[in-house]
C-alpha cells in the first residue's frame, strides 16, 4: 500500500526538487535580520493593539460613569482601567525594547 501511495507522489514532488537545486533560497521577507523582523512584528502588534486599547478605555470611562459613586463598582473601574494601562504600557515598552534592540545591533554590525 505504502509503495503504491509513493509511486502516484514522488513523480509529481520530483520536478519541484530538481528545480529548487539551481537557484538559492530567496528571503520573502523585507526584513534582513532577525532583530529587523521582531521589530517590524511588534510594529504590526502595536499597529493591532492600540485601537483595543483604546476601545477598553472607553469601555473603563463608561464604568466610572455607570458606577455612580457605587463602591464595588466604582472599585471594579479602576481595576479595569489600572489593567489596561499596564497592558498598553507591556505592549509600547516591548515596542520601543525591540527597536532599541535593532539599532543597537544594527550599529554593532555595521
Amino acid at each position: 500500500m505504502i509503495r503504491k501511495i509513493t509511486t502516484i507522489i514522488v513523480p509529481f514532488l520530483l520536478p519541484g526538487i530538481v528545480l529548487a537545486a539551481g537557484e538559492p533560497l530567496a528571503n520573502p521577507l523585507k526584513f534582513k535580520t532577525i532583530a529587523d523582523f521582531i521589530a517590524g512584528a511588534l510594529q504590526v502588534l502595536v499597529m493591532i493593539a492600540l485601537p483595543i486599547i483604546v476601545l477598553f478605555l472607553v469601555i473603563a470611562g463608561f464604568k466610572f460613569i455607570s458606577a455612580q459613586g457605587n463602591e464595588g463598582k466604582l472599585g471594579e473601574a479602576k481595576k479595569n482601567f489600572f489593567y489596561v494601562i499596564i497592558g498598553a504600557g507591556l505592549i509600547m515598552g516591548a515596542w520601543i525594547l525591540a527597536k532599541l534592540i535593532a539599532g543597537t545591533v544594527s550599529q554593532l554590525t555595521g
